[in-house]
């Protein structure tokens, strides 16, 4: 069964939404995007997502087109039509369709659309799978604070980590510090304490991530924002990822070597577990 895709103001079967081969986003990546969580049908941390995507555009200098309560009717109405319990939803909008040239006219109009997927693994209520992360350099262009659709860098990330036998990839900075995963945030836990790297502009400032520090404060955790090497992270008890469609998993090695005993470990389970008691708990608000 076709999936239910909306696009630029429509519903349409998947086969129907089609964008011009001289829309932006396809000839410069000049297009943002949110990717939000789908849990008990409801969309996670909608108004932190809003938000990203209000910055987003505002940096690329592309007009809002519509405000938090018009995307929560429309990417709620999504996941009926698709029926999606837990999963996750992709909203894109690109400058809009122009001859290719690098330079821009005033006033294009944004193409738009959004889609489901089903979730990436194991669902929230399982218990988490650990990760394998391989290690990649991080070659992605300056403003990673950015959600632009630019994300080679990414690809080529996690195909080297999948070609590696790996389930993830981890990368590193050109001074040889720790950034971020593939598609995720990446965090380390030693002698209980929870090591957390700063944005700075040089990681995407994930949503998820957001959330997860905000449990671990209310939890009275000690958080660190540190730079640290690859080195540093074999020396760890633990280590975990954080993003919308793995909430926090662990992670049990990098690069072939084993983190801790190779488990979850309890912080990291804390985490989550209260990570998404919150998040459900927020459901009525949004």
């Amino acid at each position: 069964m076709s999936r239910t895709i909306w696009m630029n103001g429509a519903f349409m079967t998947e086969d129907q939404a089609q964008v011009p081969i001289f829309d932006r986003g396809l000839l410069f990546a000049d297009a943002v995007y949110e990717g939000l969580g789908v849990l008990d049908g409801q969309i996670v941390d909608l108004p932190y997502h809003m938000a990203r995507l209000k910055r987003s555009l505002s940096e690329l200098k592309i007009d809002e087109p519509m405000g938090e309560a018009e995307w929560k009717a429309i990417l709620s109405e999504l996941i009926a039509r698709n029926e999606v319990e837990e999963g996750f939803i992709y909203l894109h909008i690109t400058r809009g369709v122009h001859d290719r040239d690098y330079l821009y006219p005033d006033g294009l109009k944004p193409n738009m659309f959004a889609f489901t997927q089903p979730q990436h693994g194991g669902g929230a209520d399982e218990a988490p799978e650990a990760l394998r992360l391989g290690t990649a350099p991080d070659i992605r262009w300056a403003r990673r604070d950015i959600k632009t659709t630019n994300l080679l860098g990414q690809v080529l990330a996690k195909v080297a980590a999948r070609d590696a036998g790996a389930d993830e990839a981890l990368m590193i900075d050109p001074e040889g510090y720790v950034t971020e995963g593939g598609a995720v945030s990446f965090f380390m836990v030693k002698d209980g304490v929870l090591y957390a790297r700063p944005l700075r502009g040089e990681l995407l400032p994930g949503v998820t991530r957001a959330s997860m520090l905000r449990v671990a404060e209310e939890l009275g955790l000690e958080i660190r924002d540190n730079r640290y090497k690859l080195e540093e992270i074999f020396d760890a008890n633990e280590a975990f990822v954080t993003g919308a469609s793995s909430y926090v998993q662990p992670v049990s090695h990098v690069d072939g070597q084993q983190i801790g005993d190779g488990s979850a470990g309890p912080v990291t389970l804390k985490l989550r577990e209260a990570y998404l008691t919150a998040v459900r708990a927020g459901f009525s608000d949004t």
